[in-house]
């Protein structure tokens, strides 16, 4: 009987093992993506900000959005992203402040500064993209990020392209980002975040 219970957890932790593997392969392959095809909308997920002004991998994140808008990708730009307790600004205002300064009209910005993590910002503006008849996105965060946002997306049912910042991840941000891609796709993203806050 022992010999069957050290048999059965050698398999398990060999399948989890070619899960995790598998995983980040995939992660590091998404990274690699970058769909430039013509959408309704360019979604910007947020980052950090400093009373208003972006951090560095926000500013990265707006460039690299208004490169798509300027360069035909889509119409609009969706900027997300709330605030920290103490601050005075939300993500998306420092995202949209720094676009109009930019030359971007008030006009193709929106705004969607509820959320906390991806799939909070992700589900609040599902609700503005129904509301605005937006129909498909390009999603803008850093490379590593692409695989979970796609995942996110489709489970919140929104039509999703990717076209991240430049950079190469580190094998430290595909590792993190593969456990909790592992652990999402199996609880589910929705209740990972009401987890992990």
């Amino acid at each position: 009987m022992l010999r069957w219970v050290r048999r059965f957890v050698a398999l398990l932790l060999a399948a989890i093992l070619v899960y995790l593997a598998v995983t980040v392969a995939q992660v590091y392959l998404a990274s690699r993506v970058d769909q430039r095809d013509p959408t309704d909308a360019i979604l910007v997920l947020g980052a950090a900000q400093y009373d208003g002004r972006p951090s560095p991998a926000l500013q990265q994140r707006l460039e690299h959005a208004l490169l798509l808008y300027q360069g035909g990708v889509a119409p609009r730009i969706v900027l997300t992203g709330s605030k920290r307790p103490a601050d005075r600004f939300t993500e998306a205002y420092a995202g949209y402040k720094y676009l109009i300064q930019a030359g971007v009209p008030e006009k193709d910005l929106l705004l969607v500064d509820t959320g906390s993590s991806s799939w909070e910002s992700l589900a609040a503006a599902k609700r503005v993209l129904r509301r605005e008849n937006i129909n498909e996105v390009t999603l803008v965060s850093d490379s590593y990020h692409n695989r979970r946002l796609q995942s996110i997306a489709r489970e919140l049912g929104i039509t999703e392209r990717v076209s991240p910042t430049q950079g190469t991840p580190t094998v430290q941000q595909v590792a993190g980002e593969a456990a909790r891609i592992s652990v999402g796709q199996i609880l589910g993203y929705r209740r990972l975040f009401n987890a992990t806050g």
